[in-house]
């Protein structure tokens, strides 16, 4: 419960899904199996992502239609990813663990460094050009409106997210945030709630999967579950009290040393 605290307060303030954090938790600190990691982690992302989830539908800092779609299209490819799991050698699962922490890690990095240099704007100019139908809600209350098309699109962005969940044991959000900016062109502020609720229906069917094989630590990760919801409370109250840049090249580097010790741990 105290690891899943200290977890959910670093992924309140970071905006991170505790998927990354809990492999090398798992692997390292309670020395499970490499499939016992994925599948307890995916478990525990699971019940995680459902406050997390009622949170942004409140706040309206989601696109239900979209991350529904997303879903659905993930929860097709989750089980398939479990197979590929259930049928790797362990080294090959944790070295694929160690490539997304350090892709996390290293996007962390990017935009702490980011947050050091100023961007000049020109008065009157836009910083990104966002479709009307996708832009913020926060100038009216009337939901954006999204064509078939994008529906279409979102699907895919989570039938691909939902085989790195099922094989990896994330949440998937790593490749959905992107994704759903660069293809969507969806606002920042929207692509956390949005690819947290197709979390949800990701990690769904992996799980019961996983939980059929027979891979899961079911009281390990209830008990971080029951840490990282507070946890993750907490650190978005903290917010506006810590210095996000910092915390950032911190963490960043914290993830880093933990995906080299995945690595020389899988070797």
């Amino acid at each position: 419960m105290a690891v899943g605290f200290a977890i959910g307060v670093l992924s309140g303030l970071l905006g991170l899904g505790g998927g990354t954090m809990m492999i090398p938790v798992f692997r390292i600190g309670y020395a499970m199996s490499a499939i016992t990691c994925t599948a307890t982690s995916l478990f525990a992302v699971l019940l995680t992502a459902v406050s997390g989830v009622i949170t942004h539908l409140r706040n309206r800092t989601s696109l239900p239609k979209v991350g529904l779609a997303a879903g659905i299209g993930g929860a097709l490819t989750s089980p398939v990813g479990v197979w590929l799991a259930s049928v790797s050698a362990e080294w090959t699962i944790l070295l694929a663990a160690a490539a997304i922490i350090v892709y996390s890690a290293a996007t962390m990095l990017r935009k702490a460094i980011r947050m050091g240099v100023p961007r000049p704007q020109k008065e009157g100019t836009a910083t990104e050009q966002v479709p009307q139908e996708l832009s913020s809600s926060s100038t009216t209350d009337t939901p954006p409106i999204l064509s078939r098309r994008d529906h279409l699109i979102a699907a895919a962005i989570g039938m691909v997210a939902g085989v790195a969940s099922g094989y990896v044991g994330v949440g998937g959000g790593f490749l959905m945030v992107p994704m759903m900016m660069q293809l969507l062109r969806m606002p920042m502020k929207l692509t956390a709630g949005t690819s947290l609720m197709a979390v949800l229906f990701i990690a769904l069917p992996g799980t019961i999967m996983q939980s059929f094989l027979g891979n899961i630590a079911w009281l390990p990760g209830i008990s971080v579950a029951i840490g990282t919801m507070p946890g993750a409370y907490l650190g978005s109250r903290l917010i506006p009290y810590v210095p996000e840049r910092a915390l950032r090249f911190l963490f960043a580097g914290m993830l880093f040393i933990a995906a080299i010790m995945l690595v020389v741990n899988s070797l």
